[in-house]
C-alpha cells in the first residue's frame, strides 16, 4: 500500500468519525462493556474488516462500532482493515491496516481538563487528532514505537512502525 493510499483511507475514517466527537457513551450491548469498575476512555467511531480488542483482563473480543475503550486495550486490525476512535477528551485516532496499537494509560477529568494519554503503536500506522488534553497539557500525550517515544507538539499527525523480524 502506498503512503498516498494509507493517508486517504485514514483521512476518510477519521472524518467518518469527526461528526461524533461529543458521543461517548458506551453501547448497550453489555458483553462489549469493560469491566465492571473501569472507567471508559472512549468509543470505536467505525470499523472497517476485522479488528479485535484486547483487554487488560486478557479477553479478546471482535471489535464492533459503539464498543468502549477501556482506559488500557490493545486494538489489532488485519490487513485490509482499519479502526477509528474517539477518546473521551476528544482525541481522535485511526489505527491502519495490519496494526496493533496498544492504548497504555488514558485519564481525563472533564471538570479540571487535568489528563494523560500514552499509547504504544507496535506495528502498523496510528493517525492521531489531539483532543484537550493535547491542547492544554502536550507535555501529557506521549505516543511509543519500538524504536522511539514521540512528545506530542502537533494536534494532527500519522506515525508508521513497521515490523521488525
Amino acid at each position: 500500500m502506498t503512503n498516498k493510499c494509507l493517508a486517504t483511507m485514514l483521512c476518510g475514517l477519521i472524518l467518518s468519525g469527526a461528526g461524533a466527537l461529543a458521543q461517548t457513551a458506551p453501547a448497550a450491548d453489555a458483553t462489549a462493556t469493560p469491566p465492571i469498575g473501569a472507567e471508559h476512555a472512549g468509543i470505536l467511531k467505525s470499523v472497517r474488516g476485522k479488528v479485535l480488542l484486547l483487554g487488560a483482563d486478557g479477553v479478546t473480543r471482535p471489535a464492533q462500532a459503539g464498543d468502549p475503550i477501556a482506559p488500557i486495550e490493545r486494538l489489532q486490525t488485519e490487513a485490509d482493515s482499519a479502526a477509528s476512535l474517539v477518546l473521551r477528551d476528544g482525541t481522535m485516532m485511526v489505527v491502519g491496516p495490519s496494526s496493533r496499537l496498544d492504548l497504555k494509560q488514558f485519564h481525563f477529568d472533564s471538570t479540571t481538563r487535568d489528563g494523560g494519554l500514552l499509547v504504544s503503536l507496535l506495528r502498523g500506522s496510528l493517525r492521531m487528532v489531539t483532543g484537550l488534553i493535547g491542547k492544554t497539557q502536550p507535555d501529557a500525550v506521549r505516543v511509543e514505537t519500538q524504536t522511539a517515544t514521540i512528545g506530542i507538539r502537533g494536534t494532527d499527525f500519522i506515525v508508521q512502525a513497521d515490523a521488525t523480524p
